[in-house]
């Protein structure tokens, strides 16, 4: 365990806390249980979307806009002044209270009667969730040395794949034999007794504390505070992460990837649901559990894997999730294609296997660019671009896309190709979808052939718009490959420039 209960701040270099490899790992699981909770939270509504769209009776762009934009507002927004909040004061308790409040306003989205009731609930989720990932970041860099700090911020990623599936699986259950809204309440409250744990159990490490020479080398001192000195320490990391040429395009990538995911991944169960008109509980087994463990093993290989590989060079950090990011668009395609949901359900086992693996090399290193001091606002300043434009736009992207391709196989029932809907998506009036099926059903009383048009036109509709949304994968796996060229030289100059051996 811990040896020492040195402050973060000790000005003795020598006087350092040592962490044993089995506290690390309890720090880390903690870490892992909180990211886990934190994706359950944002990501439940993606399975919930369709009995929200049906009782609401909302549109396809509003579902996206509740999964996406207004949740990323102010998640983004406030990120990065509750980053640089970490890098003076205790990321441990930034952590606890953030999964308190984004874990209240989880509760108070299933009490929601309107629209706009859960629209300003989901604003409230985005805010508490700002409060974890940078922090996160930042203490695990402490924790792990470099060598081993791709690795560590996988199985810290790997709360994405474990929330989503999680939320998926809880969803679907709840859906089956409770309400929508119950779902909201149960997710919500697991997050009090997880704020305690990790408040009473974690330990705040010196700054720096795991970098080559940390118990000799004396960290630089900061500059007192003031709104001068704040905006040129954010202006710093923006040089590096915008300013620098591999740096720029593993961002790019990264934005990219997310964007298509989160636009797609938004409208998976809902696809499930329309095409195979299985039940929520059957849906979120089949998402949750076959695409997450297969996420899962994805985001975690992918950390070890860039590990080793770069041993033979630092490019492989860019190189793998390239690789990996192309490989599984061509499955992606096979999962919306394939005419049964057995079928699709074998499909869906393999494209987390490789798209996953972006998440800890890409984290790692952003990480590794920059000093001690700027982690935490580094992870913000990136989540700020990568999620105000993928979390924000990319379900709202997708659902938009996929409203105009449902009015256009509403009005032309005898063009159900992929083709034909990307090059006529503007042919068809989405009021006029809307208003023959509100909510993608036929009003009650319907006749069967009103009932089959719009269900019909809607399946071909979030087939095709899901494809369009995983395509922009492929533009950010390009940017990964532009990003291996001078990657090495950029970490190189980075560990120089913190005095690094």
């Amino acid at each position: 365990m811990v040896s020492s209960t040195t402050t973060p701040e000790a000005a003795d270099p020598i006087a350092r806390p040592f962490y044993s490899e089995n506290y690390k790992r309890l720090v880390l699981f903690l870490l892992v249980v909180a990211y886990t909770l934190n994706f359950v939270d944002r990501t439940i509504i993606s399975t919930i979307g369709q009995a929200i769209k049906v009782d609401l009776k909302i549109s396809d762009t509003q579902l996206g806009l509740l999964g996406g934009l207004y949740f990323a507002l102010l998640y983004t927004m406030l990120g990065i002044p509750i980053a640089r909040l970490a890098e003076r004061f205790s990321r441990v308790n930034i952590i606890a209270v953030s999964i308190v409040i984004w874990s209240g306003f989880t509760a108070l989205c299933g009490t929601a009667a309107t629209f706009a009731q859960l629209a300003a609930y989901r604003f409230g989720v985005g805010v508490g969730e700002a409060g974890l990932s940078p922090p996160a970041h930042s203490l695990i860099s402490d924790y792990f040395e470099p060598k081993k700090r791709a690795s560590a911020l996988a199985v810290y990623s790997f709360g994405i794949p474990l929330g989503s599936m999680f939320g998926a699986v809880i969803g679907g259950q709840m859906l089956d034999h409770f309400s929508w809204r119950t779902a909201f309440m149960l997710v919500g409250i697991p997050g009090i007794a997880i704020a305690i744990a990790l408040k009473v159990l974690m330990k705040e490490p010196p700054r720096g504390h795991s970098e080559p020479g940390a118990g000799t080398a004396v960290a630089p001192e900061r500059p007192p505070y003031s709104l001068a000195s704040e905006f040129k320490e954010m202006g710093a990391v923006i040089a590096t992460l915008f300013g620098k040429w591999p740096v720029l395009n593993m961002v790019l990538g990264v934005t990219l990837v997310s964007f298509a995911g989160y636009g797609g991944g938004q409208f998976a169960p809902p696809y499930f649901i329309r095409a195979f008109n299985l039940s929520y509980g059957e849906v979120g087994l089949i998402t949750g559990l076959v695409g997450g463990i297969s996420s899962g093993i994805g985001t975690l290989l992918g950390g070890w894997l860039t590990d080793r590989l770069a041993k033979f060079g630092p490019r492989w950090y860019s190189l793998v999730p390239a690789i990996g990011i192309t490989l599984a668009f061509p499955f992606i395609v096979a999962v919306y294609m394939a005419p049964s949901w057995q079928l699709a359900a074998l499909f869906l086992l393999l494209p987390g296997l490789f798209s996953y693996v972006y998440l800890g090399p890409t984290f790692g290193v952003i990480q590794n660019m920059v000093p001690t001091y700027r982690r935490a606002t580094a992870t913000a300043i990136l989540f700020f671009f990568l999620n105000l434009i993928a979390l924000g736009a990319g379900p709202p992207f997708a659902g938009w896309v996929i409203d105009h391709f449902a009015a256009f196989h509403f009005a032309h029932p005898d063009q159900a190709g992929f083709w034909a809907a990307v090059q006529n998506m503007f042919a068809g009036e989405t009021t006029s979808f809307q208003a023959a099926c509100p909510g993608g059903v036929a009003p009650a009383g319907a006749s069967a052939e009103a009932a089959a048009a719009c269900n019909g036109s809607l399946v071909l509709a979030t087939r095709h718009g899901i494809i369009v949304a995983y395509a922009v994968s492929l533009w950010g796996a390009f940017h990964y490959f532009l990003g291996s060229f001078g990657l090495g030289k950029a970490l190189a100059q980075a560990r120089a420039e913190r005095g690094e051996v």
